[in-house]
């Protein structure tokens, strides 16, 4: 259940409608998903959000498109975020991102929380050789 709901006719709103667009455009496809249905009740935050997820995720970079989104799988599960899960999840096997690939994520994200948790409940020291600063 969502706390806000769509508006009926959301590419009324010409900001939103640009947004829209522009997601069409640069995903092509005429796929809107929920996220941003849901957003656009506040077209600022709407047009701010997309800008960022735009030059993040989708814009070249020194990244690989698959491992931004095996990135924010990761980011997602350990944030509890059910929604950010599927949807990139869904994207990532879009890319390309193989059963193998998804079981090894999956391993590495528990033995990340497994391993923090650890070292939070502990409080270990960093070692020297770790602190940027010293080197």
């Amino acid at each position: 259940m969502s706390t806000v709901k769509p508006a009926p006719d959301l590419e009324a709103d010409p900001r939103v409608k640009a947004v829209f667009d522009d997601i069409r455009a640069t995903r092509k496809s005429d796929f809107i998903n929920n996220m941003w249905l849901y957003l656009a009740f506040d077209p600022a935050l709407l047009e701010s959000t997309w800008r960022d997820v735009k030059a993040i995720m989708a814009t070249p970079s020194v990244l690989d498109p698959l491992v931004k989104e095996m990135l924010y799988i990761a980011v997602s599960a350990t944030n509890g975020c059910s929604y950010c899960v599927h949807s990139h999840t869904a994207a990532a096997k879009a890319k390309g991102m193989t059963e193998a690939q998804h079981a090894e994520l999956l391993s590495i994200i528990s033995l990340a929380a497994r391993t923090n948790q650890l070292a939070t409940a502990l409080q270990v020291p960093v070692d020297g050789v770790f602190d940027a600063d010293r080197n």
